[in-house]
């Protein structure tokens, strides 16, 4: 188990113990589920899921001083409020688990309603082969999602950050199946992306998870103001302007009918509905994610 001062053991270590111990160390650092994060942590040491180590647990079983060790040093950065994906370089979302690290924002489980949204609208499309845009992919989550959950669909992801574009690659590598095209950039400038000109006036769904923090709004959380990039987070001086942005020029991509899908903080929604309605996408309406906070608004081309 841990000593008073946090040093690795040096004996073999009895998996509660040492759990009860990586989850006295996390709340004194202010996280505020540290059961769930001590158990995803000694898994990940361990190779093991998270149901494994609670039978572990238990049983009362012992494990190596290495490995105890090694727990106990990821216990140490988690308390300083590193991310546990970083820790882990995993991100579960929907299905699937993607590969994450510093220089790419990791994903929310609220955006996950976000991703039915378009997966909804990707499902009805009568059209044997589905066309979606992803834009600030990010991680791939979205369009990762959307591939996965919808076979017969073609998606595009687009990103501009360097950092975050090479997270995407390995988990388009990972979970593409080669029905996911990757470009690199700007979702403010489609209309300088060649790879996105083909298709013009033929994408079914566009969906995005664009940076919405106002500039004056630094988020509270270390996780998210110390390690998520800036890139991905702030939207200008309201949030609102990489939304205004693929507004006006997604529309030169997405068919008659078609819909459109952002994601946004649960304060933005009438403004961003004014801002497609202006724009000439009709039946904009905004969505509550699971907490009853609104999160998505959708349009319709």
């Amino acid at each position: 188990m841990l000593d008073e001062q946090g040093v690795a053991p040096t004996a073999t270590a009895r998996v509660d113990v040492l759990l009860d111990a990586m989850r006295q160390r996390m709340l004194a650092g202010g996280i505020e589920d540290p059961s769930a994060d001590a158990e995803l942590i000694l898994g990940h040491v361990l190779g093991e899921s998270r149901g494994r180590v609670q039978a572990l647990a238990v049983m009362r079983a012992e494990i190596t001083p290495a490995d105890a060790a090694a727990a106990v040093e990821l216990t140490e950065e988690r308390a300083r409020r590193v991310p546990l994906q970083h820790l882990t370089g995993r991100a579960p979302f929907r299905s699937i688990e993607l590969a994450v690290g510093p220089g790419v924002f990791v994903p929310r489980p609220e955006t996950e309603v976000v991703a039915q949204f378009a997966i909804d609208a990707l499902q009805l499309v009568p059209d044997p082969e589905p066309i979606a845009v992803d834009l600030c992919t990010g991680s791939g989550a979205l369009a990762l999602a959307m591939a996965h959950e919808v076979p017969r669909a073609r998606i595009w992801a687009v990103e501009m950050s360097r950092e975050a574009f090479a997270w995407a690659e390995r988990n388009v590598a990972e979970w593409g199946d080669g029905r996911v095209s990757l470009v690199q950039g700007d979702a403010t400038a489609l209309e300088e992306i060649a790879d996105l000109a083909p298709l013009a006036g033929r994408v079914h769904v566009l969906v995005s998870n664009p940076p919405y923090v106002p500039s004056g709004m630094v988020p509270r959380d270390p996780e998210v103001r110390d390690h998520d990039p800036q890139l991905a987070l702030y939207g200008g001086e309201d949030g609102l302007d990489i939304v205004r942005s693929i507004s006006r020029s997604a529309r030169a991509l997405v068919v008659s009918g078609g819909t459109l899908v952002i994601e946004h903080a649960e304060s933005q929604g009438r403004a961003i509905r004014e801002v497609l309605t202006a724009d000439g996408w009709r039946a904009a309406a905004t969505h509550p994610d699971l907490t009853g906070r609104d999160r998505a608004t959708t349009a319709l081309r």
